[in-house]
C-alpha cells in the first residue's frame, strides 16, 4: 500500500504543482508584455495562465493528502522531515492562495478595464517564493534529514 500511496503522492506533485509553478512564473512576464505594449494581444494568454494556476491549485490538494497518507502508512508522521515538509507545503499553499491568485485576479480585472494598466512587477517576488518553497519541500523529501526508515 505504501508504494501505491507514495506513487500517487509523487504523481500528484508532478502533475499539479509543476503546472502551477510554470504558469505562475510565466504570468509576470506576460503581464509585462501587456503593460509595455498597451495591447490586448497577450490578454488571452494571461487569462489562461491564471486559469491553470487556479485549477491546478485545486487539484494540488491531492499532494498533501497523499503525502499524509503515505507518512501515516510509514509511521513517520512525527519525524522532523515530515513536519518541516508539512510546514513548507502549508506556506507554499498560503502564498499561492492568499497572495498570487488574488493578485492575478486583481491584475486581470485592472488590465481588462480601459484605465491605466497596473504595475507588472508585484507578482514576480511571491511567485519566486512559492517556487523556492516547493523546491525546498522536494529537497527535504529526497534527503529526509533525520530519517531512520531507510525507505
Amino acid at each position: 500500500m505504501t508504494e501505491l500511496l507514495l506513487s500517487l503522492h509523487v504523481l500528484a506533485a508532478i502533475m499539479a504543482v509543476g503546472p502551477v509553478a510554470v504558469a505562475a512564473s510565466m504570468f509576470p512576464a506576460t503581464l509585462r508584455r501587456v503593460v509595455d505594449a498597451r495591447a490586448g494581444d497577450d490578454l488571452p494568454a494571461l487569462r489562461t495562465l491564471h486559469r491553470v494556476c487556479r485549477v491546478y491549485a485545486g487539484v494540488g490538494i491531492a499532494v498533501p493528502l497523499f503525502g499524509l497518507a503515505t507518512a501515516a502508512d510509514l509511521g513517520v508522521l512525527g519525524d522532523a522531515w515530515v513536519i518541516s515538509s508539512i510546514v513548507l507545503t502549508a506556506a507554499a499553499a498560503g502564498v499561492l492562495a492568499l497572495v498570487i491568485l488574488p493578485a492575478q485576479e486583481r491584475v486581470l480585472a485592472e488590465t481588462e478595464k480601459a484605465g491605466p494598466l497596473p504595475p507588472s512587477h508585484r507578482l514576480a517576488l511571491p511567485t519566486g517564493v512559492f517556487n523556492l518553497l516547493w523546491a525546498t519541500v522536494t529537497v527535504v523529501m529526497i534527503i529526509r534529514p533525520g530519517s531512520t526508515t531507510g525507505v
